[in-house]
């Protein structure tokens, strides 16, 4: 299967941030969530994947082209959308769209103009004028309407009201049924990722924490309640993320579960009552806290 992108041991260094040995493979076609809270390194590696950034170390290789060497080849089939992006608030959005249209062979003009009604944007308005929502989908609308090949989104809906952010999660998941465009959008949303990505990966302080299916992800995790008292041994199953016990209580995070599993418990002693699936936040918090993967 072709990739989209491959990062094998990349590293990128700055005075207070290290992303570090990151290796990470995005296939034609396919839809990556990126999962981290604020300074994990998401918008680090989007820098890096859109060419904007040079890795310190490690190779880098996007749409088949090598980087940074090839970065002017593979940056005319990427469409990067970042929140720290700036358009000119003196100008139109109608200048803007130009603009890149001029830039850029692949511009839609039809599907821009399906995009402009469906965001509910003035062509003619002055960016200045524009709420944050709307530059948001602005930006979007700029970015979607190249038709790029790898499409690169950094916190997509961050600061949108729930109406706006309807609207954009709409449109992607439109954009995504196009199985020969790759995405890879980060967000410490776990609801959006959850409801938009076929592949998850985990990133904490720099560093990959888990990469997966995103089924993969729900159908391994579970939280088992149990009553009775845990052994110490538990804390040694490989299957079981975390082990946590309040009284008679037992509550216990399992990454690779099977059906042998509440059996095995049972004979240590525990009875199981539930067994519950696990949500995208639940299995995200529960990586970080104690660095399990699936």
């Amino acid at each position: 299967m072709t990739a989209a992108f491959t990062a094998t041991g990349l590293c990128k260094r700055y005075p207070d941030f290290a992303l570090e040995d990151l290796t990470l493979s995005l296939a034609e076609g396919e839809v990556m969530g990126l999962v981290g809270v604020n300074g994990a390194g998401k918008t680090t590696l989007l820098r890096l994947l859109s060419g904007l950034a040079a890795p310190d170390a490690g190779t880098l290789e996007v749409l088949g082209h090598r980087l940074p060497e090839g970065q002017v080849a593979a940056r005319r089939e990427i469409g990067l959308a970042s929140e720290d992006m700036r358009l000119y608030r003196s100008q139109t959005l109608r200048w803007h769209m130009d603009l890149v249209r001029a830039i850029y062979p692949g511009w839609d003009e039809g599907y821009a103009a399906m995009l402009l009604k469906r965001f509910d944007l003035r062509e003619g308005q002055r960016l200045g004028g524009y709420s944050h929502g709307q530059r948001v989908k602005a930006l979007l609308l700029l970015c979607l309407a190249r038709r790029p090949r790898l499409l690169l989104l950094d916190e997509p809906t961050t600061g949108l009201d729930p109406v706006a952010r309807a609207e954009v999660l709409e449109t992607l998941a439109e954009v995504l049924q196009d199985e020969r465009r790759s995405v890879l959008f980060s967000s410490h949303n776990t609801h959006d990722v959850e409801q938009l990505a076929d592949r998850i990966a985990f990133m904490h302080q720099g560093r990959l924490l888990a990469d997966a299916g995103k089924e993969e992800f729900l159908e391994g995790w579970r939280r088992v309640l149990c009553t009775g008292s845990p052994e110490a041994t538990l804390g040694e199953w490989p299957e079981l993320a975390r082990v946590r016990s309040s009284g008679s209580q037992v509550e216990i995070r399992v990454r690779q579960w099977h059906d042998e599993l509440p059996g095995r418990l049972a004979a240590t002693g525990l009875a199981v009552r539930h067994v519950h699936p696990m949500s995208l936040e639940e299995i995200f918090v529960t990586t970080v806290r104690t660095g399990a993967a699936p």
